[in-house]
């Protein structure tokens, strides 16, 4: 199991649009496989900062997940919106595996 962190810079006046980002790719990464453990915006601190957290049963697992992201529609068209409302500045993505016990 391989969970992925994404460290977001937004743009904090674009809020709502960085929002209704992350509530259309929820569905697609579990559309591939993975489980959405969320977005988490901005509430005490920092105004510019949101992370997202979603997880696959392997590395292997996501890399496919990514491939195919790229040539699927509902993907492209969330990646177009990022572009289009700019609400995203920039972006850091880590990989975790978890401990139990």
């Amino acid at each position: 199991m391989v969970t992925c962190y994404l460290r977001y810079i937004i743009e904090p006046s674009k809020l709502a649009k960085f929002e209704h980002y992350g509530k259309l790719w929820i569905p697609l990464v579990e559309k591939f496989g993975g489980k959405h453990h969320g977005y988490f915006l901005p509430s005490e601190g920092a105004n510019n900062i949101a992370l997202a957290l979603f997880t696959f049963p392997s590395l292997a697992a996501y890399e496919q997940y990514r491939i195919k992201s790229f040539t699927d529609a509902e993907c492209l068209a969330a990646f177009k919106y990022a572009e289009e409302t700019q609400c995203i500045l920039s972006y850091e993505r880590s990989f975790f595996r978890p401990v139990f016990e």
